[in-house]
């Protein structure tokens, strides 16, 4: 049976309790939820019960928390996930420095950063390498934060424009018989982006930027002819491209351009029978120099805490399946 404990942490003093609690202790239920502890507050300390390992993971999330109010950070409830996270995984160490920069400035001028280690993996791939893939859940922050990446190029004058572009698979063909000129027959399949974008400059500049022609978002037919000089060029769900619509845009990319591809391979709408050309350049593309693949899994989700237990169910629903199957076909084998 697994030891328990107790732990005493005390703040400096009880604003800074007030804070790092959140309105009626909902960042306190937070650390309780993800690390499995009972946290009771009394004045400017708190008590930390549970299992020894546990209880001194969520001593020290409390302390790299109060630390962030000390460098006048509000903590929101994705930093308390970030953190609960980052203790379990062991990398807490490298919490408090997402905090010392930011990728850029939003509309209303909050800083955009890192919220966990993978976050940090992808963000420095994507300086230090011309093609840089984004493989892994939904809700890690890939799309979010290349589309923030791509805004802090344009803005240090590192790119001329932005392209994003991403498969409308879902309307095969159908897509004639919306209604609508093409733009209002695709927009609703680029409506991720247009938010992201939208949350980071506003929709009036959104705008600008496009007539302008230095904002593109289009979908990926769109890319096949063109050379993308002078570019940063993001290609989202990338898992539903075929194999020689990969190809493609992948050899779209110029001089002084970057590319992010990013996808999520749990999520493939291909018809059956057609290989994901995210899935095909894993393989192909490994070790090449100047492109990186930065792997996501269920621990980096940074939306609600249930997201990231979903997202473990079904991978672990998804392994017993693959088991089942390849049980069957040794079986089988062995059985001929």
């Amino acid at each position: 049976m697994t030891k328990q404990s107790e732990k005493i942490f005390t703040f400096q003093n009880v604003e800074q309790q007030t804070v790092v609690s959140g309105a009626n202790d909902q960042l306190l239920v937070l650390i309780e939820e993800g690390l499995s502890v009972t946290l009771h507050v009394r004045g400017a300390q708190v008590a930390i019960t549970g299992d020894d390992a546990a209880v001194s993971s969520a001593y020290a999330v409390l302390d790299v928390l109060s630390q962030l109010v000390k460098k006048q950070v509000t903590v929101s409830p994705a930093d308390v996930v970030s953190a609960t996270t980052m203790a379990k995984k062991g990398t807490l160490q490298y919490f408090l420095d997402f905090y010392q920069g930011s990728i850029l400035k939003d509309k209303k001028g909050r800083a955009i950063r890192v919220k966990n280690y993978g976050q940090r993996q992808y963000v420095s791939a994507i300086k230090h390498n011309d093609v840089t893939f984004g493989i892994g859940a939904a809700g890690t922050g890939k799309t979010f934060l290349a589309v923030a990446m791509a805004v802090a190029a344009l803005k240090k004058g590192d790119v001329e424009r932005i392209i994003i572009a991403r498969p409308a698979v879902e309307a095969g063909e159908s897509l004639g018989f919306l209604p609508g000129d093409l733009k209002e027959k695709v927009d609703p399949y680029m409506r991720p982006i247009y938010d992201a974008m939208n949350s980071l400059i506003g929709a009036d500049h959104v705008e600008r930027l496009m007539e302008r022609g230095v904002l593109e978002i289009a979908p990926l037919a769109y890319m096949r002819g063109r050379t993308l000089d002078d570019a940063f060029v993001i290609v989202d769900e990338a898992q539903n491209t075929t194999n020689a619509q990969m190809k493609m845009v992948l050899t779209r990319l110029g001089f002084q351009s970057k590319m992010v591809i990013n996808g999520d391979p749990s999520q493939i709408d291909l018809p059956k029978g057609v290989r994901s050309g995210l899935l095909a350049a894993q393989k192909i593309l490994q070790g090449l120099n100047r492109v990186a693949f930065v792997h996501f899994d269920s621990q980096d989700v940074v939306r609600h805490p249930v997201v990231g237990q979903i997202v473990s169910a079904y991978e672990e629903a998804d392994e017993k399946v693959k088991a089942l199957k390849e049980a069957r076909e040794k079986g089988k084998t062995e059985w001929i």
